[in-house]
């Protein structure tokens, strides 16, 4: 059970560093993915998102010098993790995406935080102090200005947001999962063999709807974007999260990453000319507001 004093200590440096960049370029993961779904159908670009980032982190993983086999004590707890944030959050995710728009269902998906801190509550004792309740709060207020009149909408198709809700939990649960145990082999091979455990189902999936894919209207734009949320987004974005994971108290990692979805609103702004305005805005003040208390040492903020 983590020390009662985690909320306490100062955040590591390289959590700092980690939760930058994954911001960034996680957030921008977000239109990567529209421009890939816009030539490839969700089932294919998944699979092969699965495939190259699975194999090329267990590469690395490999090349770096990592411990690759997993002792059979771990085999239970790790299908876990894997089946909850590979398979469950992916398919799910996958089956949201054909009843609602891409964009809702980015901020549908990063209510998160909120269940990580129901089930590191339950599961490894985390205490909900007031400033991560806060957090939780301003968070998600934040993420219902980025939404805004679009909350009408959900209600037209409730499968889309019952799945993309179900896929955020899948998420929160490997998250919290991953803490339960002291791995005996890095996060690189962690990851990568999440991806290859957890993406097996998905391929298998992708194989059966479909056998074959329709790649006539794949352009050199798809193929980029593809490869940047399989390499960046997967290989470099998951492994990182994981890393911060195992820096941070479940919960306060999980709040870490509440901008990503208001910087792939902006991003989408930038790169694919949607709307945004000062929704957005207000919308990033408050979720760095959340950010901020877990993130800054209480001296610090007193």
């Amino acid at each position: 059970m983590p020390s009662t004093d985690a909320g306490r200590r100062a955040v590591p440096r390289a959590a700092i560093l980690l939760i930058a960049a994954i911001t960034v370029l996680w957030g921008l993961n977000w239109p990567a993915m529209k421009m890939a779904v816009s030539e490839l159908s969700p089932w294919t670009f998944r699979a092969a998102c699965v495939v190259i980032s699975g194999t090329g982190l267990m590469a690395i993983a490999w090349f770096s010098g990592e411990r690759l086999r997993l002792p059979r004590a771990y085999w239970r707890s790790f299908l876990v993790v894997a089946s909850c944030s590979v398979t469950g959050w992916n398919l799910l995710s996958a089956f949201s995406l054909k009843h609602m728009a891409g964009g809702r269902g980015a901020i549908i998906a990063y209510t998160m935080p909120v269940w990580a801190a129901i089930f590191s509550a339950l599961w490894l004792g985390e205490r909900l102090e007031p400033r991560r309740i806060l957090a939780l709060v301003l968070g998600m207020i934040g993420i219902g200005f980025a939404i805004g009149p679009d909350l009408v909408g959900l209600s037209r198709d409730l499968l889309g947001p019952l799945f993309m809700i179900l896929a955020a939990i899948c998420w929160a649960a490997g998250t919290v999962a991953i803490k339960t145990r002291a791995w005996p082999i890095g996060m690189m091979a962690h990851t990568a063999w999440q991806l290859v455990i957890g993406g097996m189902p998905i391929v298998l999936a992708w194989l059966v709807i479909e056998p074959r894919p329709d790649l006539g209207h794949l352009t050199w734009r798809g193929i980029l974007a593809t490869l940047y949320a399989a390499i960046v987004g997967l290989i470099f974005c998951f492994a990182a999260f994981n890393k911060v994971v195992t820096l941070l108290p479940a919960t306060a990692a999980a709040i870490s990453i509440l901008a990503i979805p208001i910087v792939g609103v902006l991003g989408s702004a930038w790169l694919l000319g949607e709307p945004a305005g000062w929704r957005e805005l207000v919308a990033l003040v408050l979720v760095l507001g959340a950010m901020s208390l877990v993130l800054i040492p209480r001296r610090l903020t007193k």
